[in-house]
């Protein structure tokens, strides 16, 4: 990394247990950010372990943080779990997303007092708003959502992947260069695509809910070189790396909102194709996908990117959908619960079956 971002500014050690979010603590890390508020109180309400850790945060700023709008409820991420320190490198790419990618972007996102990743520790940490206390509705992916919903969302991410689309901004050196490959990523899924590992997920009731013709470790282990050399071939943007509805809110106003994001460079119809395939029940994704890609494209148009046609947006879309059916087979439970998994594997696998995803693949150079 040529230069140092704000995610990499921190003037504060970073906690590496819930028992160190102090009072003194989190004033200091508001400070960093705001300088001059202060807190009366502060109090953890309530851990929410998983993935990453959410810590709910009663807080009583002082006037000066009150005239700021520091909110009397927060929430607070971190990697407090046995497993954060192998995950580190997601914990540093949502920090990414809130200290330098969210000030320039028009997805709408929990707004954000502080956000810090120190690589000697392996820890990020981000201190924002409560949702929850705001009142949005949270999306869930056992509840699909309506074309027109998908639509609206697609129009926000249009604008997103516009603002760096085949820009330098996104290579090395540029301002967005923290954000890794997108498929060179699936590197870490190494330790999961050996015959033991790979063979207990095809035989669960995820596996089971998918076709067979997936079932294959040798053409999954084929289809990430071809995917990755491929990737590298056509117009790359910066996305949000992760917008399954588990991520996903609709403002108090009706907007479509986002969080948890993991930004990588990619090409868009990686997120297009992962969004659109969550985010519907499988009748009306074979029945809308492809008019909705036509939207998404023209909303790009727009804002300025140099879209290729339909047909080629297409072709990609059925290509990209092995990289979601990867990541939702082969996800871990105790970051999504069984049930979730398992609907998006079906979704996906559903997907791949109606865009001739293998045939796609085989014809890849």
């Amino acid at each position: 990394m040529t230069t140092e971002t704000r995610a990499e500014s921190a003037v504060i050690a970073l906690p590496l247990r819930v028992e160190d979010v102090t009072r003194a603590w989190l004033e200091a890390a508001l400070a960093s950010w705001t300088p001059g508020v202060g807190l009366d109180a502060a109090e953890v309400i309530e851990v929410i372990h998983g993935t990453c850790t959410k810590v709910r945060i009663r807080l009583a700023p002082d006037a000066a943080g009150r005239a700021v709008g520091i909110p009397e409820w927060v929430v607070m991420k971190a990697g407090f779990e046995p497993h954060s320190r192998a995950m580190h490198y997601m914990h540093g790419m949502e920090v990414h997303a809130y200290a330098d990618v969210a000030p320039d972007s028009p997805l709408r996102t929990p707004r954000c007092f502080f956000a810090a990743y120190d690589a000697e520790q392996e820890q990020g940490v981000v201190i924002m708003e409560d949702l929850r206390a705001r009142g949005v509705t949270f999306l869930h992916p056992q509840r699909p959502q309506t074309p027109d919903a998908v639509a609206k969302r697609l129009s926000v991410l249009a604008k997103h992947h516009a603002m760096t689309w085949g820009s330098a901004d996104i290579e090395p050196g540029g301002r967005f260069a923290f954000a890794g490959d997108y498929i060179a990523g699936f590197a870490s899924f190494a330790p999961l695509l050996t015959p033991e590992v790979w063979g207990s997920y095809v035989a669960s009731s995820r596996g089971a809910a998918a076709s067979v013709r997936f079932h294959s470790l040798d053409w999954m282990k084929g289809v990430l070189g071809k995917l990755g050399r491929h990737a590298r071939s056509v117009p790359r943007a910066l996305i949000h790396g992760d917008t399954h509805l588990g991520n996903l809110y609709i403002d108090i106003d009706g907007e479509p909102g986002f969080f948890d994001s993991l930004p990588h460079v990619a090409p868009a119809m990686i997120e297009i194709a992962y969004h659109i395939t969550c985010a519907l029940d499988p009748a009306d994704r074979r029945e809308h996908d492809r008019a909705l890609v036509d939207h998404y494209r023209r909303e790009l148009i727009a804002a300025g990117a140099d879209a290729p046609p339909l047909d080629e947006l297409m072709h990609q879309f059925g290509l990209y959908l092995a990289t979601g059916y990867l990541i939702f087979l082969l996800n871990a439970s105790a970051f999504q619960p069984e049930a979730i998994n398992t609907a998006y594997t079906a979704r996906f696998s559903s997907a791949m079956l109606d865009h001739d995803t293998i045939g796609l693949i085989a014809a890849l150079d």
